[in-house]
């Protein structure tokens, strides 16, 4: 994927659009003397300037995919609840078409990293500001954006059985990122985890 493209086209997208509507729809801060949106993503708060779309953090660079994340979700939050059920990739719009990149980019590393030690996958995922959930032998909520939220799930694999796990979504998902973006997070979200993980040992 070309990221300086996807980049500026989201930029333009955004610009077009009212920073008051957007930060409502979104369940964040529009900070009108700043001319600045503010957003918490991934327990840490960036700031996208209006209507430039410049994507910054007061203590260090922004990568581009997530500068990229942050304006799609600013440009598609609808502002509906959260529905508090929990779907499958492959229920969201089209994501029969991407569930074979997303379970190589996000389920596998998943189970191969946390598989036989789920205490760490919650430990990893408070870190990111996640809430432990009561499913699988471990799991985790993590809030990427104030109304999307990830689950990670993995059940502990035996001498019969070998590990597995699971990522799902808020039924409201759709309502606020397109699928394609959900592919990219759910793997982008695993290494974090995996990374948080390695420096925990």
């Amino acid at each position: 994927m070309n990221w300086d493209v996807t980049l500026d086209i989201a930029k333009k997208e955004f610009s077009k659009l009212d920073p008051k509507t957007m930060a409502f729809r979104a369940g964040v801060k529009y900070a009108e003397k700043e001319r600045e949106i503010i957003v918490p993503f991934l327990n840490e708060e960036c700031r996208v300037r209006f209507p430039s779309g410049e994507v910054y953090h007061e203590c260090k660079e922004v990568p581009l995919d997530h500068q990229i994340l942050i304006l799609h979700y600013l440009s598609s939050a609808e502002g509906v609840p959260l529905k508090h059920q929990w779907i499958s990739f492959k229920e969201l719009p089209s994501g029969q078409i991407y569930i074979n990149p997303f379970y190589n980019r996000a389920v596998r590393p998943l189970v191969k990293f946390f598989g036989q030690k789920p205490d760490a996958l919650i430990k990893a995922g408070r870190a990111l500001g996640g809430k432990e959930m009561d499913m699988g032998d471990a799991s985790i909520q993590i809030p990427v954006f104030p109304m999307v939220n990830i689950a990670y799930i993995v059940w502990e694999g035996d001498d019969e059985f070998p590990a597995s796990g699971n990522v799902l979504f808020d039924a409201s998902a759709p309502n606020y990122l397109p699928t394609e973006d959900y592919a990219v997070l759910g793997g982008m979200i695993v290494f974090k985890l995996k990374k948080i993980a390695d420096q925990n040992d």
